[in-house]
């Protein structure tokens, strides 16, 4: 099947048709950000809850559980006000793969600062965002290198930037498929189904698709791209594929494609075009 038969786009207008968001929420970290009302708490308890959905997602959610609930019940006011000597030891103990203890107190302090300076995290972006951009991508590589420039001497004792740390932040221009950024993005600038839409004026088919080894595998059998490695050019193939089929919003069928490869209907090892994928709910019906 290639991607200018029109089958493709049936089946996934069907299968987008048919999906039940909500009853996938709870299985997925949108859950946390719709558990708040004001678009500062949304935008704040996305943005932890984006930079640590890698892994599996019963070892995360925990963990971005125990941090949001030590902020109460507004994240934005608790890191406005945030200082490392006096609410630090809150977070002591917190630690999750990568990311050390050290690490994840200096995300909160450097989100504490980028309120303190911009007053949202939408401001910050949207710096660096330019009208004419094909994509998000060179906004996201200078918001990334805005929160990277955050001196974090107050945590580690001097200014440095160890592993766990910029594990938060990838570079697009490094070639990092940004995977949990681009969830993000797609969770404050799309406005349909179960994402937000509180950042306006950034047309939603900017947005890349957050790449995983459950998008990658799905798109390779639908022939959305050939590459093997899942980066970021990989990423914007497998986006511009989708705008064939939906010009103006690609990213709708992320979440139903990515939930269906979590659920484990999707096996690894059945075939890497979609003829081979006899039970596959994407392949024709007979």
């Amino acid at each position: 099947m290639h991607l200018d038969d029109s089958g493709i786009k049936q089946l996934l207008d069907r299968f987008y048709g048919e999906y039940n968001f909500r009853e996938r929420i709870l299985h997925d970290p949108i859950e946390f950000p719709h558990r708040y009302r004001r678009p500062e708490d949304i935008e704040i308890a996305g943005f932890i809850a984006a930079c640590l959905s890698y892994g599996r997602v019963d070892l995360f959610k925990p963990i971005i559980e125990r941090i949001l609930s030590i902020m109460g019940n507004s994240p934005y006011d608790f890191l406005i006000n945030f200082g490392v000597k006096k609410q630090g030891s809150l977070f002591s103990g917190i630690r999750y793969r990568f990311n050390k203890n050290r690490d994840i107190i200096c995300l909160l302090y450097i989100l504490g600062e980028v309120l303190r300076r911009y007053g949202r995290i939408e401001k910050a972006f949207k710096g660096s965002y330019k009208r004419d951009d094909v994509d998000i991508g060179h906004a996201l590589t200078g918001f990334v290198d805005h929160l990277q420039s955050v001196d974090t001497s107050d945590v580690y004792g001097r200014d440095i930037r160890p592993d766990g740390l910029i594990q938060f932040f990838p570079f697009p221009s490094k070639g990092s498929a940004c995977k949990r950024m681009n969830l993000f993005l797609r969770w404050m600038i799309r406005d349909k189904d179960i994402d937000f839409g509180i950042w306006k004026g950034i047309p939603k088919n900017k947005l890349i698709i957050p790449l995983d080894t459950h998008i990658a595998r799905i798109s390779r059998c639908l022939g959305f791209t050939k590459r093997v490695s899942n980066d970021w050019k990989t990423a914007v193939e497998i986006t511009e594929a989708l705008k064939k089929l939906d010009p103006e919003d690609p990213l709708k069928y992320d979440f139903a494609m990515c939930h269906h490869g979590i659920s484990g209907l999707c096996g690894k090892n059945k075939g890497d075009r979609i003829r081979g994928c006899t039970e596959c709910v994407f392949r024709p019906k007979s």
